[in-house]
């Protein structure tokens, strides 16, 4: 049986959620409903969640003058939040500071092989805003090169993991596509990284480190796990993993298709750690890693300094959902980095609204204006565009699958554009209705096509465009007439 089980990677939860992760939630949504209409809904899975267990989290509750367990309950809830209101089709959702994830992070560190897990005093360069340690090549001027902020210096005595052990199988599956990294450059990326030399790295810290805050190490109440160990283990924690369930086995340790969509600056944790800590395990491993780029908003990184953050639910009551969708989709760039600009926006809206929504409208008008509604079914065979969109969406190339939805919106517009129904149906009514039809044909793929990345669209032109074709408002209003 295939099966096909997808994961958003899981933020931690200091702040409110931004654009740059909703970007993230859409872009595996629309590979999800893609994947339920190819395999129907039992044969898919679709797993976010948050991540709460980080000193990040501790120290955002303490500036914000709240007790930690509140605070990451709140903004876990803001996140889980998201799937309403950006119309998200997840079917999990699981909080790092829940039961079954605590005992599942417990499980896997037991499962390790006992070698590859040891003590040592460490002394290094740590980020909180990384949870990640750097050594001297990696930085310049005792700055983390992600947050350009300083480094702590830490020294201590922490569990390891013996990354080291497994760098040649780690190269080996990679190279080799076992672990299938998309786009290529980041492939490419992270076999160089492998290539300088792994070294063994911490997998805990000390209990007052941590302020007393983490998932404790099975066998030692002095440690908590160091928040990456734990945190990777939510993709099968969240699926039962702690007590071995139906749900895990099915579409973790029997599935063929397991699959992590995450941002770049997190790759390394993804294709490096991750793996080797379930080959220790001896657990299945992730078949692919989707690797998206950042967003920058009107060309500047995103920061509260410059306070040009925007919010997910400012657009949304804005825009509507479907139209902040298909910015994502269609005007970020799924393989690299992309932009955010209110002015992109309001011209991706205006194409919805004049490609997509008056061609939907005028066809109805015309439609229920000539032959009340009622036309002829006209068989279309959509086969090859089907091939091309299913091609497209594994390759995560959002852009270039509606740009063959929207082919099809144009190829339409022209023939309406030339053979003007209008005109025709004064001289030759059956000829205007063939025309009609055709197009009514066209309009009904291209709403069954959109039904991964614009489900709210889809379905309101599939019922507009049944049996009876119906009149409806206006799909995107004119955003002059919303804003007067």
């Amino acid at each position: 049986m295939n099966r096909f089980y997808l994961t958003t990677a899981i933020p931690y939860v200091n702040a409110s959620p931004h654009i740059g992760f909703a970007m993230e939630l859409i872009q595996a949504d629309a590979r999800l409903r893609h994947e339920r209409n190819k395999l129907g809904k039992e044969q898919v899975f679709g797993l976010a969640g948050t991540d709460e267990n980080s000193l990040k989290n501790v120290r955002a509750a303490q500036e914000a003058g709240e007790e930690v367990a509140d605070f990451v309950t709140s903004h876990a809830q803001e996140f889980r939040s998201l799937w309403e209101l950006l119309n998200l089709s997840f079917d999990g959702f699981i909080r790092t500071r829940e039961e079954k994830h605590i005992r599942g992070a417990q499980k896997l560190w037991e499962a390790c092989k006992p070698e590859d897990i040891y003590t040592k005093t460490y002394k290094g360069l740590y980020c909180v805003g990384c949870e990640q340690f750097y050594t001297e090549k990696e930085i310049e001027g005792g700055v983390c090169p992600e947050h350009k902020k300083p480094l702590e210096e830490i020294e201590e005595e922490n569990y390891f993991f013996r990354l080291s052990h497994y760098q040649s199988h780690l190269e080996e599956l990679i190279e080799h596509d076992t672990l299938r990294i998309v786009p290529t450059t980041r492939k490419n990326e992270i076999l160089s990284f492998i290539r300088q030399g792994l070294e063994d790295f911490s997998i805990s810290r000390s209990q007052e480190r941590a302020q007393h805050w983490g998932v404790p190490v099975p066998g030692d109440e002095s440690q908590v796990m160091y928040v990456w160990f734990d945190a990777l283990s939510n993709y099968i924690t969240g699926i039962g993993y702690a007590d071995e369930t139906d749900l895990y086995k099915t579409f973790w340790e029997e599935n063929p298709q397991r699959i992590h969509l995450i941002g770049k600056g997190i790759l390394r944790f993804h294709a490096v750690y991750w793996p080797a800590m379930l080959m220790s395990a001896g657990l299945p491993l992730p078949t692919e890693l989707f690797v998206h780029g950042y967003i920058t908003v009107e060309g500047e990184k995103m920061s509260k300094s410059l306070g040009n953050t925007v919010h997910p639910k400012a657009l949304v009551d804005e825009y509507g959902v479907d139209a902040v969708r298909y910015y994502f989709l269609r005007e970020i760039p799924s393989h690299g980095d992309g932009d955010f600009s209110h002015e992109r926006m309001e011209e991706r809206y205006a194409e919805l609204a004049n490609r997509l929504g008056n061609l939907v409208s005028r066809v109805a008008a015309m439609s229920v204006k000539y032959f009340e509604g009622k036309l002829d079914d006209v068989q279309i065979d959509w086969s090859a565009r089907q091939n091309v969109l299913d091609e497209r969406m594994v390759q995560y190339d959002y852009k270039a699958y509606l740009d063959e939805i929207f082919a099809v919106v144009d190829e339409a517009n022209e023939e309406v554009d030339k053979k003007e129904p209008f005109k025709l149906v004064k001289q030759d009514p059956p000829a205007a209705k063939q025309v009609l039809s055709t197009i009514a044909s066209q309009i009904r793929w291209i709403a069954t096509a959109l039904a991964p990345v614009l489900p709210q669209t889809s379905e309101e032109i599939l019922h507009r465009y049944g049996k009876v074709i119906l009149m409806g408002e206006g799909m995107f209003p004119r955003r002059d007439a919303q804003q007067g």
